[in-house]
């Protein structure tokens, strides 16, 4: 069985949160800044206190000012912070020890700008690059540079258009520390496939 940490994103209800969790999910995603999935902080200050403990939380924010977040975190309980915008380290350490920095990977330009960041970060989340979006693609990059970028020595989480269909293939290939999975566990933008979710699960469980 894989050790592999899952992490499902764009939790908007309470519903879809319940059944992440009793289906083996270790971290939840709430996302704040804007975007489909976006979701207010007294609904996710209403659904964390209704999870059970050890399920850790994780805020979602895109170029939002350390005092925010940090009445973010208060506010809501959340127990890590993602930051999927062009945060400095600065802003990064500040924010320690709550901090997931997360970067659009392009290509070996990507690994060398990523080496700021490392002692100021809990873990580097790898999202697919795009000049539109900070994150949500739902598409996947060469996993290739993920091994490069573990080499570095910072936990690394793997994100970028994970679902059912590629989730074994990735974690076999990477061996990260967790994977984040959110649209491709949707029915829609903010509304999760439990069957979806079910499938997922069950692969990461077989995973050797």
């Amino acid at each position: 069985m894989s050790n592999v940490t899952v992490k499902i994103c764009g939790i908007t209800n309470y519903e879809d949160a319940s059944i992440a969790v009793g289906l083996g999910a270790g971290a939840l995603g709430f996302i704040f800044a804007d975007s489909p999935r976006q979701i207010t902080p007294q609904k996710a200050r209403d659904i964390i206190r209704a999870m059970p403990p050890f399920v850790k939380t994780v805020g979602v924010f895109v170029d939002e000012g350390t005092a925010a977040i940090k009445e973010m975190i208060h506010y809501c309980g959340l127990d890590l912070v993602q930051l999927h915008g062009d945060e400095p380290p600065d802003l990064c350490a500040e924010l320690m020890p709550h901090t997931i920095k997360a970067l659009r990977i392009k290509d070996e330009s990507s690994l060398r700008a990523s080496r700021i960041y490392h002692g100021r970060v809990r873990a580097l989340l790898l999202d697919a690059y795009s000049k539109d979006k900070a994150g949500g693609t739902g598409k996947t990059f060469d996993w290739q540079l993920a091994i490069k970028f573990k080499k570095l020595g910072t936990p690394i989480i793997l994100a970028g258009g994970l679902g059912p269909s590629n989730i074994d293939g990735a974690i076999s290939a990477v061996r990260p520390y967790a994977v984040d999975v959110n649209s491709g566990v949707e029915e829609r933008p903010g509304k999760k496939s439990h069957t979806l979710m079910k499938d997922l699960m069950e692969k990461v469980r077989r995973i050797r």
